[in-house]
């Protein structure tokens, strides 16, 4: 990878770890030092699974990308784990006082985040300082609960498969 990106100097300006759960691999602080001494600026996405990770790499970070599934005592429901909300909001607890700049993506199934919840929740976020809020609809193509799919009536603002966006407590799209 270092190889990659010693020739993609000049070109790139950014690396963002992704995919899976990137905190979960022991290599990542180690990554992200030799990605930022090659020049680059270091962007994540991580659902917060692990919030003491994260807090140790915020100081390399300039940019990441939070998944909040739902309200902490609503995670279960989404995610089959027990507390996993309480470590999702620990890890946005870190982010915000960190100050690295971020951006919390909420994926919405109307059966999983009714509407009523869905608000509570933005709410909820915006309370707490999140300032570049994306929601998502989720794709039902390989769910691995055949029980949620269909997914029914979706938010008006999201039922065409677009994304809305709040910055800075404003509607961006």
């Amino acid at each position: 990878m270092l190889s990659f990106l010693r020739r993609r100097q000049g070109l790139l300006d950014a690396v963002v770890f992704s995919g899976g759960e990137p905190t979960l691999q022991a290599g990542l602080p180690d990554a992200v030092a030799a990605v930022r001494d090659l020049g680059f600026r270091v962007g994540l996405h991580t659902a917060g699974c692990y919030p003491e990770r994260l807090a140790a790499l915020l100081p390399s970070l300039d940019w990441v990308g939070l998944d909040i599934k739902a309200l902490e005592g609503d995670y279960p429901v989404v995610t089959g784990v027990p507390d996993s909300g309480v470590r999702a909001f620990e890890s946005l607890r870190y982010l915000l006082e960190a100050g690295v700049p971020c951006e919390v993506r909420v994926t919405v199934h109307p059966r999983l985040l009714p509407s009523d919840r869905l608000q509570t929740l933005l709410d909820r976020l915006q309370s707490l300082g999140v300032a570049s809020i994306v929601l998502q609809r989720c794709r039902v193509t390989g769910m691995l609960d055949p029980a949620l799919g269909p997914p029914g009536s979706f938010p008006e603002a999201i039922a065409d498969g677009g994304v809305v966006c709040w910055r800075g407590g404003e509607s961006a799209g």
